[in-house]
């Protein structure tokens, strides 16, 4: 077994390896929240673990029993002052999608909580998502005056355009049943204990397969999005420039007095 750790007031991402199996797991005191010092750390972590020759398989968590992901730190997204700076925040979670379609190995994320956000692009770009019953999610931006257009590929790739806009335009939540519908989810259980064993049995019978197999499914699975970084990266400068507008600006702030 081998062990990483990345620890900071940001947040944390810890790697464990085992048996060819790679568990990735980060941590925010905020519900899982990802300011940018942790979605850098999250998508180098991603990219270092897949490239390893002894891992056939990641899985992907988050700390604690609450949310898996409440998305963007909004502590961040009020502390931005330009347009450059709110791109170069979006472009972080580009980098972890890119990061996670482009790993040669699969990623089967357990998803023990509710998702908000960029947490729901993060689900998206997993190849595997078990969930619980009470992880209902939803796409938040667009009450903050922003939208959802990093994660928006990922999720219509996963879900279709109809669900994505869907989840976009009236920025509810969507119950775990639902997602699990539009294939979001690709599997849901009871509780944390069922989460356990049904991530712990997927990822060991992915591990146990032919990888040469596995790594060809994998590639199927992301086909035509090859050039998702310029595409992204084009989402994350609409993010930028939208995130310093005076309408989103105040409605940050009010929201951040309410929380």
């Amino acid at each position: 077994m081998t062990t990483t750790s990345q620890f900071s007031a940001d947040g944390s991402v810890d790697l464990r390896e085992d048996g060819g199996i790679a568990t990735i797991r980060f941590g925010h005191p905020k519900s899982n929240a990802l300011p940018g010092t942790l979605l850098r750390s999250l998508a180098s972590t991603i990219e270092h673990a897949g490239a390893r020759s002894d891992v056939r398989v990641l899985v992907l968590r988050s700390e604690g029993h609450g949310a898996f992901c409440a998305g963007a730190s909004f502590d961040e997204l009020a502390s931005i002052r330009d347009a450059e700076a709110g791109r170069e925040f979006f472009l972080g979670f580009a980098r972890v999608i890119v990061a996670m379609i482009g790993a040669p190995v699969p990623i089967v994320t357990a998803v023990q909580g509710k998702v908000v956000g960029g947490g729901v692009g993060v689900v998206a770009a997993s190849d595997y998502a078990v969930a619980v019953e009470k992880a209902s999610l939803k796409l938040s931006e667009l009450a903050v005056g922003i939208g959802p257009f990093v994660v928006g590929p990922v999720i219509v790739h996963k879900m279709g355009l109809g669900a994505y806009g869907a989840m976009a335009l009236d920025a509810d939540w969507r119950d775990a049943a639902w997602a699990e519908r539009h294939g979001l989810y690709a599997q849901v259980v009871a509780d944390a204990n069922a989460l356990d064993l049904a991530v712990a049995a997927r990822a060991q019978q992915l591990a146990a397969s032919n990888p040469e197999a596995v790594r060809a499914i994998k590639r199927v699975l992301w086909e035509g999005t090859d050039v998702w970084e310029e595409l992204l990266e084009e989402r994350a400068a609409t993010s930028g420039e939208l995130v310093v507008s005076e309408f989103t600006r105040k409605a940050i702030a009010k929201f951040r007095s309410l929380s």
